[in-house]
């Protein structure tokens, strides 16, 4: 792992999550799982995989859940030695390895925008990377995908988003970024429309649930009104910022796995499980072919 000009992130999970309701009634979204891992984990384990040594996750009322599952087990780890489960031992005391996490609270659900806030005397005067807890990134290259942003932040000093091509008729889904090319797979954003018309959009690259900020942020979320149903919009605060520094877009190598959403659950869970040659083996090949034909 190399060194990192990026120590700190911070991790969204006080949403709700009311498009897996009723699952996430009494479970936190963050903790839907990928296989046998909860998606929260592995976006820390992302973070940590790229240098992030302190990571502050926002949460809220009824998400202690979240703390539980990164804090020690002792019993828990203490009967899984008396039995001998080495391996199953093991794999519960790599969560969380590596960094040093902590909570706040978000006292009221206010947006997205409101919850980065939350977040400004733990960056200070530092960059941060901000991952959204319910969403993996599975890297196509050996670098993680927050990685990669901080090595774009480390070249042009100046705040980062993941983007990703989409097709016209998904555009008004997302974030969309219009601007210049500064290098290969790295546009200089002029322009952010959130969720356009495909006919409004600015370009096709679309915001991709991983960022990296300079604390001038935390000044441009200070300086906007509420927008979309009321609440704080990060869009609305990352258009401020345009107006006072560069904010660059990377195209990532990876994957994005959207597990707040029921089909990015389903899909994300058949493509993992055929990873693993004896749940591949269990399943069969039927899945492999469905997921192929993108009937998922």
């Amino acid at each position: 792992m190399r060194n990192s000009v990026v120590k700190k992130a911070v991790i969204p999970a006080a949403g709700f999550g009311t498009r897996m309701l009723p699952f996430t009634k009494a479970v936190p979204k963050e903790l839907i799982p990928l296989v046998d891992k909860p998606v929260i984990q592995y976006v820390v384990e992302e973070a940590a995989a790229s240098g992030i040594e302190d990571i502050l996750i926002v949460i809220s009322s009824g998400k202690e859940a979240i703390l539980r599952h990164f804090n020690p087990a002792f019993e828990l780890e203490q009967r899984l030695e008396q039995s001998g489960k080495e391996l199953l031992l093991g794999e519960l005391r790599e969560i969380g390895k590596g960094v040093n996490i902590q909570y706040v609270y978000q006292q009221q659900l206010n947006g997205l925008g409101d919850a980065v806030r939350y977040a400004r005397s733990f960056a200070g005067n530092e960059p941060f990377a901000l991952l959204l807890g319910d969403t993996v990134m599975d890297s196509t290259c050996e670098r993680p995908v927050i990685g990669q942003l901080i090595d774009v932040y480390s070249k042009y000093n100046s705040s980062v988003v993941a983007v990703s091509k989409v097709e016209p008729a998904k555009l008004s889904s997302y974030g969309v970024v219009g601007g210049t090319e500064a290098a290969p797979g790295i546009t200089k954003i002029s322009k952010m429309v959130e969720k356009p018309a495909p006919d409004k959009a600015p370009g096709n690259l679309a915001v991709t649930a991983r960022y990296v900020f300079t604390p001038a942020i935390f000044d441009a979320l200070a300086d906007i009104e509420p927008g979309v149903n009321g609440e704080l919009q990060l869009t609305d605060a990352m258009v401020k910022l345009l107006g006072c520094e560069d904010v660059y877009g990377c195209e990532i190598s990876g994957v994005r796995y959207d597990l707040g959403s029921k089909a990015g659950f389903i899909a994300a869970n058949v493509e993992f499980a055929l990873r693993d040659r004896k749940l591949k083996e269990l399943l069969g090949v039927k899945l492999e072919n469905i997921l192929k034909e993108k009937m998922l």
